[in-house]
């Protein structure tokens, strides 16, 4: 299975994952049964709300899961037609995320857990909704 981890930084295992799936500078994909790791940078992650399009720079990588710990309401509907899950990531580092994973403790993101672009709230997965908004990146 070939998952991506939205995350902070590009170093690997140990990177952290970032609050939303967007706005990550990288996107880290692992192959669940190869071990293989390749770090890839987000080539738009400063964009102004509902303008973010990170699966069109990561849909020819054949990935079957994104694990965030946020997203966009587009962006998921768009992911689950696609056939792609959406699972909430742990906390920890993306070695400690697969480890869950291969355990099957992650669960799957809902529609209703999805953001709705009500800008200027905060709802816990680490951004908020206003393009004058500083970017909350968590821990």
């Amino acid at each position: 299975m070939r998952i991506c981890i939205p995350t902070k930084d590009g170093r690997g295992p140990d990177a952290k994952p970032f609050g939303h799936f967007g706005s990550a500078p990288f996107f880290t994909l692992v192959d669940t049964e190869t071990g293989e790791i390749e770090i890839v940078a987000n080539s738009n992650p400063h964009h102004r709300h509902g303008t973010c399009h990170p699966m069109s720079q990561l849909r020819d990588r054949a990935l079957d899961a994104i694990v965030c710990r946020g997203v966009g309401r587009r962006a998921f509907a768009s992911l689950e037609s696609e056939g792609v899950d959406v699972m909430v990531a742990s906390e920890g580092t993306v070695a400690d995320i697969l480890v869950a994973f291969q355990k099957g403790a992650l669960r799957p993101l809902t529609a209703e857990e999805a953001c709705h672009g009500r800008h200027g709230h905060r709802h816990g997965h680490g951004h908020r909704h206003r393009p004058d908004a500083k970017e909350d990146r968590g821990p």
